[in-house]
């Protein structure tokens, strides 16, 4: 089986084919000649998700799963949440969006937050979703050199380490990306 995933983000590539079994071979954006970007234009992650894939399957005609993930910060009523790659403005840098969650977060005693990754798979002419949850808190400084994103600062429940701290396979059994990829592998072995 082969199957597109919607993305030009190494990282999440990496991530997800530590996990998607030896039968499913992923392609990237690069592989099929995608060099634009896909809109993500939507006022939610499932949104956007559901949007890039229907725009890949339109557009270039592969079955094709895409993601969106967003950091929910309960003090901040749910931000940066959808426009956690941009947060801190277009040019989409992991340290300035991380400098400015942490400023907002100075005087905020309540650090719980969760990350949230939905997939959209499209497939055989259907949509499907699936959504991975991982809660934890953010930290007072960034701890940790592995990782991406707001990883330096995102310490799991299931964990005393940050994102940034653990090992790729840790991450992927604790996490949001990968607890999403496991319900995509559950349906596409069905």
């Amino acid at each position: 089986m082969q199957l597109v995933f919607a993305t030009n983000n190494l990282n999440k590539i990496k991530e997800v084919q530590a996990i998607m079994p030896q039968h499913i071979k992923l392609l990237s954006l690069k592989d099929i000649a995608c060099n634009e970007d896909i809109p993500e234009t939507q006022a939610t992650i499932e949104g956007n998700a559901i949007q890039k894939a229907e725009y890949l399957k339109k557009h270039y005609g592969y079955d094709c799963f895409a993601d969106d993930t967003g950091l929910e910060v309960h003090a901040l009523n749910g931000e940066p949440g959808v426009y956690s790659a941009r947060y801190a403005g277009p040019q989409r840098n992991a340290e300035d969006n991380t400098n400015k969650l942490l400023t907002e977060l100075k005087d905020k005693p309540n650090r719980n937050a969760q990350f949230k990754t939905v997939i959209a798979l499209h497939i055989n002419g259907e949509l499907h979703t699936f959504t991975g949850i991982c809660k934890g808190e953010i930290t007072k400084e960034r701890h940790g050199e592995g990782g991406f994103g707001y990883d330096p600062i995102f310490k799991a429940e299931a964990s005393d380490k940050t994102f940034a701290e653990i090992s790729l396979e840790e991450k992927n059994n604790i996490g949001h990306r990968g607890k999403a990829v496991t319900q995509l592998i559950a349906f596409l072995n069905k």
